[in-house]
């Protein structure tokens, strides 16, 4: 068989289904050999036609995040796959198991300034986890074996280069057997159990913060909670494992974060970080710390870790609760929990009651309204930016739903690529996009690709005609605003145009009825929402450089573009505002 045949072979054998990429030149020997698998419903793969590599590389790290299954991604030589490398970071960090296909010049050109000439194995070295080149048919089978078995056990990025005259050769070598890979729990021993036991059953204010690495482990954490007396603050890749059924809850820290989970991580003598490498610093207390991953690499990196124990959640915490002793103080919980509800109710809560007639629409109240509409189990992207700040505080987990983003590589455009991926790796779930104006105009052509394939997917726009986090950056900075407001732009016509139902909702009481609408269409579905641009997301913790930021910007507002944009921003966010001074 052609050695393309062998690769194709490898990852149906691999349990794959589908990749994301776009055909050409030397990646067409791998786009034949796909095609004459018949496609998945005949036990091959299917090919995924987006419009550009970047979109399938987002498209991949979705279905692989949510599946946990190896997906994968393709693009041609040179620019091709070259355009692959912002969705595979994002993957890599997101701990997506991926398998990129980087096609090659042909193999004698190597070297000699060829064209569309590019060094994949430099391009792609630190976004992936394993990153290897083809160079014969002898070779390819165990590269590619290893790739797969690198991205599935390692949890990341797996590249294989190989140049198109190389992929069209026949080859005899038969591929290893990739065999069943069984993962052993991480325990920590025993010692190690009864030394976090006793940090616990000293100290007299426990705080937990925990992140995406709990997934499985709820039931735990929240029994821990319990005995232990502890508030739980989670990040944003935490909230879809915690934030349910948890009635310690205080929600997140950060400039994203809401509630009361700021002071309650500052005011424990005890912060124990379970399943998470929270990047910023600046937001963690300094106080006794413990942390529990399964990655040794991460821990201590973010601030002084006390005691660092390797394991994974669930096992580490299984064995801890039974020498956890019940505190009976429950002062300093219950006037934590009662501040979140306080913050929640007053704060986060204000946008969205009484602003049924308020233009432009509150986002907040655009996200609200969509939760509440939402399916039980449906799957949540959501763009870079503001759109964070309203999934993060108005979209609830309930333990069947998923909220996924570019949290670790912070990528704008990634929300409507992501729901592709998700769309094709759960067709029968609903799949709704919260997309910036920024982020959809920057992949806007992979629109093409949801209309292609009739995907029932929904894209939700927040369409206010400017970067609106870039804009509080500098706001907080103490820049006036510049450069970040786009001309108006009607992308539900764009959508109209490609085959969409499409609406553009400018009044907030007709909201409710075009999200229903857009939800229940057996098709692609878009949904413009023109929203407030003077909303800006204030953070659960202000500081006193951040007031002197935002009063200095205010005032540069004033003086260069007059008092009436200022007057403006502070009416759409009074609401907020009157909340922190309750606070």
């Amino acid at each position: 068989m052609k050695l393309a045949e062998q690769i194709v072979n490898q990852l149906v054998e691999a349990g794959v289904h589908r990749i994301y990429g776009i055909v050409g030149d030397s990646l067409n020997p791998i786009v034949d050999a796909v095609r004459a698998t018949g496609g998945s419903k005949k036990g091959g793969i299917d090919w995924v036609h987006v419009r550009h590599e970047e979109a399938a590389a987002f498209a991949a790290s979705a279905d692989a995040q949510l599946t946990g299954e190896l997906a994968v991604c393709a693009g041609s030589c040179g620019p091709g796959n070259m355009h692959l490398i912002n969705g595979l970071y994002d993957a890599n960090r997101s701990q997506a198991p991926v398998l990129a296909i980087a096609s090659h010049i042909p193999s004698k050109q190597i070297g000699q300034g060829y064209f569309q000439e590019t060094r994949p194995q430099q391009i792609f070295e630190e976004c992936s986890v394993y990153n290897e080149m083809v160079l014969s048919p002898e070779q390819s089978p165990r590269v590619v074996a290893s790739a797969i078995r690198h991205a599935v056990g390692d949890s990341g990025v797996a590249v294989v280069t190989i140049p198109g005259d190389i992929a069209d050769e026949d080859t005899a070598t038969e591929a290893p057997v990739l065999g069943t890979l069984r993962r052993a729990p991480k325990v920590p021993h025993q010692e190690t159990i009864q030394e976090l036991a006793s940090h616990i059953n000293r100290a007299k204010k426990v705080a937990l913060f925990v992140g995406a690495g709990i997934e499985g482990a709820h039931d735990e954490v929240v029994s821990l909670a319990e005995k232990a007396a502890a508030p739980v603050g989670h990040s944003l890749r935490g909230k879809d494992f915690i934030q349910y059924d948890n009635p310690f809850d205080v929600g997140m820290t950060g400039l994203l974060g809401y509630g009361a989970a700021a002071e309650g991580i500052h005011d424990a003598d005890l912060m124990i970080m379970i399943g998470t490498d929270f990047p910023y610093d600046q937001f963690l207390p300094e106080t006794t710390t413990i942390q529990i991953d399964t990655d040794p690499s991460v821990m201590g990196r973010r601030t002084n870790v006390d005691l660092q124990i390797e394991g994974s959640a669930l096992e580490t915490l299984r064995a801890l609760l039974p020498l956890v002793e019940y505190k009976k103080d429950r002062k300093w919980l219950d006037r934590v929990l009662k501040k979140h509800d306080q913050i929640m109710n007053k704060a986060v809560g204000a946008y969205t009651r009484n602003v049924e007639k308020h233009q432009p629409i509150h986002p907040e109240y655009a996200a609200s309204v969509l939760d509440e509409v939402a399916a039980e189990d449906a799957v949540f992207t959501a763009d870079t930016g503001m759109c964070n700040v309203w999934s993060a505080r108005y979209i609830r987990p309930n333990g069947k739903r998923r909220l996924i983003g570019s949290y670790l590589h912070g990528s704008m455009a990634n929300a409507m690529p992501q729901s592709i991926g998700a769309q094709f790796a759960y067709p029968g779930r609903q799949v709704i996009s919260l997309s910036g104006d920024g982020g959809l105009s920057m992949l806007l052509g992979d629109l093409i690709t949801i209309a292609t394939y009739r995907l029932p997917t929904n894209v939700v726009v927040f369409n206010n005609s400017t970067l609106g986090m870039v804009k509080l950056e500098m706001l907080v900075d103490g820049l006036a605003d510049f450069g970040v407001d786009v001309p108006d732009t009607n992308y539900a016509d764009i959508a109209k145009a490609m085959g969409f139902h499409a609406i553009r909702v400018t009044d907030p009481q007709k909201l409710k009825k075009a999200y229903q609408e857009a939800l229940s269409f057996d098709g692609p579905a878009l949904v413009e929402v023109i929203t407030d641009p003077m909303s800006l997301s204030v953070p659960p913790k202000i500081s006193s450089d951040q007031i002197f930021g935002f009063a200095t910007a205010m005032s540069k507002i004033v003086l260069n573009r007059g008092a009436g944009e200022a007057v403006s921003m502070a009416r759409s966010n009074l609401r907020n505002v009157q909340a922190v001074r309750q606070w």
